[in-house]
C-alpha cells in the first residue's frame, strides 16, 4: 500500500502551547501521533520555533525586534530545537533530519531537482524531514513572512496530499461568530475569495502570520490539488483527531 504524505507546518505558538518557551510535552504529543499513523502515511515537517527556543536560552544585548538579532537568535535557536525534537522523536523510535530552506530555492530548477530528490531520500529511508527558514539569510520575510508559505511551496514540491497547518483556533472562524465572540469554524472551503470576506488581520504572539498567509498558502496548495487543513495544534492528538473528524477544523480543498 502506498502511504499518503503529509506535510505538517507547526508555528511558534503551537509549538510553545502560547507560553515563552518550546513545550516539549507539544512535540512529544507530535511524535507520539507520527508514531501512530506511520503505517498510512509519511511525514515532512515544517517547523518554526528556532527564535523562541533562543530566548529560552540567551538575552541578547540590542532590540529584539531588529532583523538581525532575529536571524542571530534563530542561528542560536535552531539547534537547540532539533535537540528538543530529536531526543523527543528518539523515545518514539523515530529519526529526525534538518533541512534549512530559503526561498530563492524555489526559484532555481536545480535547487528544486536537489530538493525533490534529498527529501524523497531521507523519507524513503525512515527520517522525517523537519524544515526551516535559513534565517540567517533571510530578510524581508523573517520581516513580514511566515513559514506558512514555506510550507505550502514545499508541499507542492514534494507532492503531499494533505497539509496540515497547525494553528492556535479551531481553523479559520466566520467573521460574525468573531464579532460575537462565539467563534464558529468554517469547515469546508471550495471558493477562497468567499474565505478571503471572513478573515481579520489578526497575528499571532510569537509568529509572524495570521490567517491571511494561511489563506495565501492554501491558494498555493489549491492550484497543486493539495488538501489544505487549519488545525487547532494545542489540542492534544490534533492531527488523529482530525483525520478521524473529531474535532472542528478548516478544510480547503
Amino acid at each position: 500500500m502506498t502511504k499518503k504524505r503529509i506535510l505538517l507546518k507547526i508555528g511558534s505558538n503551537t509549538l510553545t502551547k502560547e507560553t515563552n518557551h518550546i513545550s516539549r510535552g507539544k512535540i512529544e504529543d507530535i511524535g507520539m501521533q507520527i508514531a501512530a499513523l506511520q503505517d498510512q502515511y509519511e511525514f515532512i515537517i515544517v517547523s518554526s520555533g528556532a527564535i523562541a527556543a533562543a530566548k529560552q536560552f540567551v538575552k541578547l544585548d540590542n532590540n529584539d525586534k531588529d532583523v538581525f538579532v532575529k536571524q542571530a537568535l534563530a542561528s542560536i535557536g535552531q539547534p537547540h530545537l532539533m535537540r528538543i525534537y530529536h531526543e523527543n522523536f528518539s523515545d518514539l523510535g523515530l529519526h529526525i533530519s534538518q533541512c534549512l530552506l530559503s526561498y530563492s530555492d524555489f526559484e532555481k530548477q536545480q535547487s528544486k531537482v536537489n530538493i525533490v530528490n534529498t527529501i524523497n531520500v531521507l523519507v524513503k529511508n525512515n527520517y522525517i524531514p523537519i524544515i526551516n527558514e535559513n534565517d540567517t539569510v533571510a530578510t524581508d520575510e523573517i520581516k513580514f513572512g511566515d513559514n506558512d508559505k514555506l510550507a505550502a511551496l514545499t508541499a507542492v514540491l514534494l507532492n503531499v496530499d494533505i497539509l496540515i497547518i497547525a494553528t492556535n483556533t479551531n481553523g479559520i472562524y466566520t467573521k460574525e461568530s468573531i464579532h460575537n465572540k462565539n467563534p464558529e469554524t468554517i469547515s469546508l472551503v471550495n471558493d477562497l475569495k468567499l474565505l478571503e470576506k471572513e478573515i481579520g488581520d489578526s497575528k499571532s504572539s510569537h509568529g509572524t502570520g495570521g490567517m491571511q498567509s494561511k489563506i495565501d498558502s492554501s491558494a498555493i496548495a489549491k492550484a497543486a490539488n493539495i488538501e489544505t487543513w487549519v488545525v487547532n495544534g494545542l489540542e492534544d492528538n490534533f492531527m488523529l483527531k482530525a483525520l478521524n473528524n473529531e474535532i472542528p477544523f478548516t478544510k480547503i480543498i
